[in-house]
């Protein structure tokens, strides 16, 4: 497998590394700075014998360079700053993605695009219309980050292994993320018989908000260990390394009542890219929440006609 990694910020440079540690083949990682990926691929290069990767990673400034690459994931674009909402970046992202997309697309046309650049939703929706690609090759990660982050703040919540704690959440990655605390489990114990309603509340509101909390920390830049995992876990089902039930946002064709428009849902991944969307078993009020964060991003993607 060949990957580009587009952008080398903090989440590239960090997905670069996992990459090559998980040996999923070689990467290019490719920035419009000069200098900044051929230094960072040195270093990781020479990484190797100690952690023991064979794999191996180009640094670049030339898309020339990107040519038959199997997924290309696209980091490239400005970070949240403390008091900016995703959204907030739109404008700012919308012309960075559009150009990523128009200058890899044509030496890599048969690649799968998984789209990491916020405002997510939006970005992955533009990525797939400028690409021109089929629909089920071209997705964003989100859900498997915002799942992540609700798993880890149960386990922290009720004094556990993360390894232990299923959960999953839907929608769009932010404001309208869609919890599912019916399927979600604590060592195989339903969640909503260990906390009250209260508790999860709490633990769904900071979810929401992690990149924030996460942002205003920092106090520049933004998240990128979790971010580059997650970027990972779908590339491994890509490479078919396994069959795991991840939230993308990936294209509706009427699943769950939603059609023609990008969303976080349920998918297993291949090859090909969207396998398959699972329709989970959800009550009216999780429909109703998920096709509201669909309808939200409907609205929002036609904003990008105006830019």
């Amino acid at each position: 497998m060949r990957v580009t990694v587009v952008g080398s910020g903090f989440v590239g440079q960090t997905t670069a590394m996992r990459l090559l540690e998980r040996g999923l083949g070689d990467v290019v990682l490719i920035d419009i700075v000069e200098g900044l990926p051929q230094g960072l691929a040195l270093d990781l290069r020479q990484s190797a014998p100690v952690v023991g990767f064979e794999p191996d990673i180009t640094g670049t400034n030339d898309y020339a360079d990107t040519a038959g690459s199997d997924v290309v994931v696209i980091t490239a674009g400005f970070p949240r700053q403390p008091g900016m909402s995703r959204m907030d970046l739109l404008g700012k992202n919308a012309g960075i993605v559009r150009e990523v997309v128009e200058r890899v697309v044509p030496g890599s046309p048969n690649a799968i695009l998984i789209v990491v650049t916020n405002p997510l939703d939006e970005m992955t929706y533009l990525a797939a219309d400028v690409s021109g690609f089929p629909k089920e090759r071209v997705m964003g990660m989100a859900g498997v980050l915002d799942s992540a982050r609700l798993r880890a703040f149960i386990a922290e919540e009720l004094g556990v292994s993360p390894l232990v704690v299923d959960a999953i959440t839907l929608g769009s990655h932010g404001e309208s993320m869609v919890p599912l605390p019916r399927h979600a489990t604590v060592d195989g114990k339903p969640l909503v018989e260990l906390v009250d309603e209260e508790t999860l509340e709490r633990l769904y509101a900071r979810t929401r908000d992690a990149g924030a909390e996460i942002v205003g920390l920092l106090k520049k830049g933004s998240a990128y260990y979790a971010p580059s995992a997650s970027v990972v876990n779908m590339v491994d089902a890509v490479a078919g390394r396994h069959d795991d039930v991840l939230p993308v946002c990936a294209w509706c064709t009427g699943q769950y009542g939603i059609d023609e428009i990008y969303v976080g849902v349920p998918v297993r991944l291949s090859s090909g890219g969207v396998r398959e969307i699972v329709e989970l078993d959800l009550n009216d009020d999780e429909l109703a929440a998920l096709r509201r964060a669909a309808e939200g991003i409907r609205a929002k993607c036609a904003d990008l006609a105006n830019l």
